[in-house]
């Protein structure tokens, strides 16, 4: 009797403790959400998504021609900000509030019947174009440098990775070395004096500023390829597939380079960050894609020389550049940690 009634007292507090642990691992809501940002890249895939919607659909979401000049709004500041227009009076004067009055509502007025109110929302820039219209089109720029460097990149530096890491012995020492030298090599000197030689062949600029941002992009694919390659390689179905007579050519297509995609992607999600900074730094410094063409890079090197009067010229595309590089590097993180069992912390 005394064991049936320690079973039955044990089965009725079973659910009171079940239940109050519950209680106590409920989350609230502002950890359930911090728990979702955590796990889920959220906000990095939003700005992305609006990254990949402005560029590919720019002359649709663009308010305005990027390209077209209205020097009556040079450094015009943002319509949503307060205008700050230059009035012909002293404050000497003796109606000068009077003198302010009247030519501020004159101001406002022109601003109102001059142009669209949907055009100058981010301000223009020392030539009167629309800074937003800029930025917009400044997206799909870096879009299409990015990707065809990278595209270059990831083939280039995954074939070398491969090889090195297949073969070993004097191709690993000498692609090895060479990536050394190559990293070695003062990359922005490099692409100021090819640029140079190149920017006056007007359409030939873009073409220029993709070499030279492919020229970096492959290098980090090798080492990162090559060590997979290695661990890879001294695998059993490998060794198997030797013994049986497979061709090299067919034992990397079939059995080492599928496991070398997820390396590949992670290296790849990161780079990205990085190929658009490189390519905002080449056209800062003059080396990149040429005016008209609107570029990242070349907006902020325009406001320059106007920060204290019209801010807004270099600090849009320049807050574009932190947002998407910070965006992919989180990215290129939260893929790492997913994909890698031995990295993962959120689960």
């Amino acid at each position: 009797m005394s064991q049936q009634a320690d079973t039955q007292s044990t089965n009725t507090a079973t659910p009171a403790i079940g239940a109050e642990l519950r209680t106590v691992v409920k989350r609230s809501f502002g950890s359930q959400a911090f728990y979702l940002f955590r796990r889920w890249p959220l906000l990095p895939l939003f700005i992305m998504t609006v990254l990949l919607i402005a560029g590919v659909f720019a002359p649709i979401v663009s308010p305005a021609d990027p390209i077209e000049q209205s020097l009556s709004f040079r450094n015009y500041p943002p319509t949503w900000g307060a205008a700050r227009p230059e009035f012909n009076v002293t404050p000497d004067s003796a109606d000068y509030d009077l003198t302010i009055t009247k030519e501020r509502s004159a101001y406002n007025r022109a601003k109102k019947n001059s142009f669209p109110r949907s055009k100058y929302i981010l301000g223009a820039d020392n030539l009167g174009r629309d800074v937003l219209s800029r930025v917009v089109h400044g997206a799909r720029i870096s879009l299409k440098v990015t990707a065809y460097a990278l595209t270059s990149g990831i083939i280039i530096g995954s074939l070398m990775g491969i090889a090195a890491g297949y073969f070993g012995g004097w191709t690993d020492e000498f692609l090895m070395r060479f990536v050394d030298i190559f990293l070695a090599l003062p990359f922005i000197l490099i692409a100021l004096v090819i640029a140079q030689l190149f920017l006056t062949s007007g359409g030939a600029a873009e073409g220029v500023v993709i070499l030279l941002i492919a020229l970096v992009a492959w290098t980090p694919f090798v080492r990162q390829v090559r060590a997979d390659v290695l661990t890879i390689r001294g695998q059993e179905y490998v060794q198997a597939a030797k013994i049986a007579g497979a061709s090299p050519l067919r034992i990397v297509l079939k059995h080492i380079l599928p496991g070398t995609f997820s390396t590949i992607l992670v290296v790849a999600s990161l780079r990205v960050g990085q190929l658009i900074l490189t390519e905002s730094t080449l056209s800062f410094l003059g080396a990149g894609i040429p005016d008209p063409i609107p570029a990242w890079g070349k907006s902020v090197a325009d406001g320059r020389q106007f920060v204290e009067e019209a801010w807004w010229i270099s600090f849009w595309p320049g807050f574009a550049i932190f947002l998407v590089v910070m965006a992919l590097n989180f990215f290129g993180d939260w893929l790492r940690d997913r994909l890698d069992p031995r990295l993962r912390q959120l689960d």
